[in-house]
């Protein structure tokens, strides 16, 4: 007698729909207060319900849902995971090693070691979203795919890999070395003319990168260079904006003097980092043009307590550099502000990046749009607003947790005591 079977491709449909369903596991968070970062506003007692990965509701009240495993932070004021838009994975706090020396004692591999310590650093800090800009390309992007297919913990990454700028420029690790000193792949980094900036970025692209960043004016940790110089020509910053939007990525530009911020602003460029020597109506500008602003206040505060206190960690031209920088990186972070200039979220650092927030107030932000710009805005210029930056259905299941009222003190976004990335628990004080 011949029996009667399913087709083999219903029978493997009916399978999958079975072990999906087994394997859905569904969370409800029982949040105290929420922080939207939609709207901007808190509200009380209310429930998060997650499915697997996503966000699939949220409900006034303590709901729960059958079945469903209770997160209780019902005494804690609950928020969407936090978003660094400027962070080095190899790099570590200024002052305390690396830069210069790295560059003779540290080889890629080492480098690929350091960003995993950070990486699983950042995330126990709340940062579950972060852009690196400026890392070796193959080992930032060996990073990104560790950490999305689950093999090592950490924040979401989108990457730059190699900055780029011009001979001599901040991008440039031959600056201040003995001429015969050489590295194969700092070639990488240095542009000079249209064609070249073309072929660097589609270079990137093939590599993996999701954006890239240039150097259309002079550093701070980098030796001679002039911060307020503008080293890339229009027609250099112009080929790599176009290149980069056409493979849709992103171009973030470090400028720090006034031609080279409306430059990037001006030629299409989606943030620039630093900002230091702007004017008023380089804001206008920027307004104008919807570039992001991203401040990076606390590499600024923490080079110049080095330039002061310990002068014999920094190159002496970069010493005397970051006394002048910092000042006026704060300042106009505040006119930025009150000139509706977008802002988003970056510490030019890897390590206690939280201390970035009341950097943030003291410059003249109210601690709610502190927030936003590492939640809302951090991912809309990032280009993923659909899935992180927000507690809404659909997006991904990045939540964090404070104890206390981080609007009345915002200092309390330095000890994160809970997080949560894309549905798993990370850390749970």
């Amino acid at each position: 007698m011949k029996s009667k079977s399913l087709p083999l491709t219903a029978l493997a449909a009916a399978l999958l729909c079975w072990s999906s369903a087994a394997a859905a596991k569904d969370v409800v968070i029982h949040a105290g207060h929420l922080i939207d970062a939609v709207s901007g506003k808190v509200a009380d007692k209310m429930s998060i319900l997650v499915t697997d990965e996503r966000i699939t509701a949220v409900r006034s009240g303590f709901v729960t849902p059958a079945g469903a495993e209770i997160v209780d932070l019902s005494q804690a004021t609950v928020l969407p995971g936090l978003i660094d838009c400027h962070v080095h994975m190899a790099g570590g706090i200024i002052g305390q090693g690396g830069g210069l020396a790295q560059r003779f004692t540290s080889s890629s591999t080492d480098q690929a070691f350091r960003t995993v310590g950070n990486a699983n650093m950042l995330l126990n800090l709340g940062f579950t979203s972060v852009r690196d800009l400026g890392t070796n390309t193959e080992v930032i992007v060996g990073l990104k795919k560790a950490i999305a297919e689950g093999v090592i913990p950490g924040p979401r990454m989108y990457v730059s890999g190699n900055m780029l700028g011009p001979t001599g420029g901040h991008s440039d690790k031959r600056n201040g070395l003995d001429p015969e000193l050489d590295h194969a792949h700092w070639d990488e980094a240095v542009i000079d003319g249209a064609d070249e900036a073309v072929k660097a970025v589609r270079r990137l692209h093939r590599q993996g990168a999701d954006l890239v960043k240039i150097m259309p004016s002079g550093g701070v940790l980098s030796i001679n260079d002039d911060p307020k110089r503008t080293t890339m020509t229009d027609a250099e910053v112009s080929a790599v904006v176009t290149t980069a939007h056409a493979l849709g990525m992103k171009v973030a530009a470090h400028a720090h003097g006034k031609d080279a911020i409306e430059q990037a602003s001006r030629l299409g460029a989606d943030s620039v980092e630093h900002v230091t020597f702007a004017e008023n109506d380089s804001f206008q500008i920027m307004k104008k043009n919807g570039t992001y602003f991203v401040p990076t206040l606390l590499v600024a505060n923490r080079g110049l307590k080095v330039a002061i206190e310990h002068p014999d960690r920094l190159p002496p031209s970069s010493a005397a550099k970051a006394k002048i920088v910092a000042p006026g990186t704060i300042k106009n972070t505040g006119v930025a502000y009150r000139a509706g200039v977008k802002l988003a979220f970056g510490t030019d650092q890897t390590g206690g990046n939280g201390e970035e927030f009341a950097l943030l107030v003291q410059a003249g932000i109210t601690p709610m749009d502190a927030i936003l710009m590492a939640t809302r805005n951090a991912a809309d210029l990032i280009g993923a607003a659909q899935d992180i930056g927000s507690i809404a259905p659909g997006r991904y299941a990045d939540i964090i947790a404070v104890k206390g009222d981080p609007i009345a003190n915002i200092r309390t976004l330095e000890k994160v005591s809970f997080v949560m990335k894309g549905g798993k628990v990370v850390k749970a004080d």
